[in-house]
């Protein structure tokens, strides 16, 4: 019965109807922040080709603060990918370079490294970053 409770305590949370009592109780922490549900959103929007509306929910999301490291990372890498994508290299330049100050050991996907707009751009700055030469 009380595996039925807390079930029904998180439901009751995931859907925004919390109570004062489970907010009082702690259990708000279990219902989706609107910087984290922009994020998805965003991500959502980007994997449809809806850049522009994801580019916006990309940047609430950042704008609103995003609890995670990961999730910081990931919405400046989308946002990124979105700038090189229509040849704005210096601003995705940037986002990469955010992306990075937050984890210096972010590293693309092997399928995102070998993309032929964002790919060089990653590379080229991570070089930098590392004192390493450029290849050409």
């Amino acid at each position: 019965m009380k595996q039925i409770s807390t079930l029904l305590c998180v439901a009751l949370l995931m859907s925004g109807c919390a109570t004062p009592a489970m907010r009082d109780a702690g259990l708000d922490r279990f219902a989706p922040r609107k910087a984290e549900q922009n994020l998805s959103s965003g991500i959502r929007a980007y994997e449809e080709g809806n850049y522009a509306t994801s580019a916006r929910l990309l940047q609430d999301a950042l704008s609103a603060g995003l609890l995670l490291n990961s999730d910081k990372v990931a919405a400046h890498k989308y946002l990124a990918f979105m700038h090189c994508a229509q040849s704005r290299k210096v601003t995705c330049r940037n986002e990469f370079r955010k992306a990075l100050e937050i984890n210096p050991r972010f590293e693309l996907a092997p399928a995102e490294r070998g993309h032929p707009s964002w790919g060089p751009v990653f590379r080229a700055l991570k070089q930098s970053q590392s004192g390493s030469p450029k290849r050409a």
